[in-house]
């Protein structure tokens, strides 16, 4: 039977997600030590040598139904500069969450997180008809909070004590996890609003 959330590929003009394979981990070894990404505390970041591992954790998950990984390509360089999910797939309830993301620094802050948000969400709620597409992250991490706000997503709440943290810089504290989500009566706005998003011009 094939799964509600299939392997695809899909292209914009500053970003490529293709699915996730063994073959990426040597970009994403290197993406990951610009700005040793996995020192941030209040999230979940491999380490270069912990690359391969997580690499099989997650095509470990696609073949059990709960996540599609993707790894997220520089169209100008070809090589993989992060990692990006569908995970927590709920087929039953056409529900999905963005999740599982990280970029290296050199890519952040221009318009390819943005893209690959917008390819992504343009997949779940045109191609797998999603009611609802959600967004997690630590109440500590501005950065993700801001970045998902302005998406245009809501904060649904916040799961206060949700998890525990097992970063070594933070072992044992407790993870508030703030819980957004865009409805698929929302994205025909929220879609003219990222397209908007990615046509204004950049200055350096």
């Amino acid at each position: 039977m094939t799964p509600f959330v299939p392997a695809v590929s899909l292209y914009g003009a500053h970003v490529h997600l293709l699915p996730l394979k063994a073959a990426h981990h040597d970009d994403l070894v290197d993406a990951v030590r610009d700005g040793e990404l996995w020192n941030h505390w209040y999230t979940v970041i491999p380490t270069a040598e912990g690359m391969a591992a997580e690499i099989t954790r997650r095509l470990h998950l696609q073949a059990q139904g709960s996540m599609t990984p993707f790894a997220v390509i520089d169209p100008t360089s070809g090589r993989a500069v992060g990692m990006t999910t569908y995970m927590n797939i709920d087929a039953a309830n056409r529900r999905v969450e963005i999740g599982s993301t990280w970029y290296r620094r050199s890519v952040q802050r221009g318009p390819l997180n943005t893209e690959a948000k917008r390819l992504l969400l343009g997949h779940a709620f045109e191609t797998l008809n999603c009611i609802a597409v959600e967004f997690r992250t630590h109440f500590f991490n501005q950065q993700s909070r801001r970045a998902i706000e302005r998406l245009g997503a809501k904060l649904d709440g916040i799961l206060r004590s949700h998890q525990i943290n097992h970063h070594p810089l933070a072992q044992g504290a407790l993870r508030d996890t703030c819980v957004y989500s865009i409805l698929a009566s929302e994205w025909p706005s929220v879609k003219t609003h990222l397209d908007y998003q990615l046509h204004l011009p950049r200055t350096s």
